[in-house]
């Protein structure tokens, strides 16, 4: 059985926080990507959105640098990277700088949006979204050749090209079926956001299709979204449930009915402790359940919602210092 994987994720909302807490959210997510780094987890991820009033991180690059400026082994994932928000030609050279700064360990799942004030924001037509995606991801791969090509009818050359050959490692995220087949279409990993098998076969289809073996398809797994640990989980959800609500609230508010293994349609901390999405676990239960392979993915959500530095850093320690060890005896890693 494949051992249990450990990720981090960020995506820094805090509803209220001044500039001084946010600034310390920041800060401290720098200090536990250091701490993961050096206790064995597995990935980090940082995630994008715009005109969030709580704060949703606009900006996943240039924290991105910051991580990988403080890790040393740690594959970081910008999931998803919102590509119609940027010029491609400066995104190009941007990625193809981190990608030297990391020496070739960010990758990108790439996403459409589905926010049309996002669209707004940007001033990005909604109508032509798909198609403009399309073009821009066209106009990165022709970038980070190195070589000249004609670009809004102009000769362009970007430079320098990326440490990672031909670029790095890129993924394109959605939910339907269109998104599957523009996935194996353009010759892109592709990252459902549920596992629904005919996402999968279309995927698979399209790579043919278009002359190439499929690619990776990283399919979401069985077990909770977001793992928190406590020796204390009933007074973890009485003192801090509200953070976790708030996060399941407001991206509740933004996905809509549309599928997707993160939603919790929660409305109290009492439905959320019931629904499963988000889990707190004593550090035993969830090495049982690893072992088990109840939980084939333990996301750790540190700052979820603005949690405070205290629980932020009691649950990721826990299992950073008893958890990972724990496994890590059982499997002789």
């Amino acid at each position: 059985m494949p051992r249990t994987q450990f990720v981090v994720r960020y995506d820094f909302r805090a509803a209220g926080a001044t500039p001084a807490q946010r600034q310390e959210l920041y800060a401290r997510g720098l200090e536990q990507a250091a701490y993961a780094d050096a206790v064995g987890f597995d990935a980090l991820m940082l995630s994008e959105h715009h005109a969030s009033e709580d704060g949703y991180l606009p900006s996943p690059v240039p924290v991105a640098a910051a991580m990988a400026a403080v890790t040393e082994r740690l594959p970081i994932t910008i999931s998803a990277l919102l590509v119609n928000f940027y010029d491609p030609l400066r995104l190009a050279e941007e990625l193809a700088v981190l990608d030297h700064l990391s020496k070739g360990r960010v990758s990108h799942t790439i996403g459409l949006g589905y926010r049309a004030e996002e669209y707004a924001l940007f001033d990005r037509p909604w109508s032509t979204r798909g198609a403009d995606l399309e073009s821009r991801i066209q106009t990165l791969l022709a970038a980070w050749s190195g070589e000249e090509f004609t670009y809004e009818g102009r000769r362009v050359r970007v430079l320098p090209p990326p440490y990672s050959r031909p670029h790095p490692v890129l993924f394109y995220g959605g939910g339907t079926l269109a998104a599957a087949r523009r996935a194996g279409r353009l010759g892109l990993h592709f990252q459902p956001q549920h596992g629904d098998p005919a996402l999968k076969e279309a995927y698979d289809q399209a790579c043919r299709e278009a002359g190439r073996d499929p690619g990776f398809t990283l399919l979401a797994p069985p077990g909770p979204a977001n793992v928190f640990c406590s020796d204390d989980p009933e007074t973890f959800w009485e003192r801090h449930g509200h953070h976790l609500l708030a996060d399941a609230t407001a991206y509740q508010q933004w996905h809509g009915d549309a599928a997707s293994y993160v939603v919790d349609a929660s409305r109290t901390v009492e439905e959320m402790q019931a629904a499963g999405v988000y889990v707190v676990l004593e550090p035993d239960d969830l090495v049982e359940r690893c072992r088990s392979g109840e939980i084939a993915l333990v996301t750790a959500h540190p700052a979820c919602g603005g949690l405070p530095a205290e629980p932020s850093w009691e649950s990721l320690r826990l299992i950073g210092d008893r958890v990972l060890p724990a496994l890590a005896r059982r499997v002789g890693r």
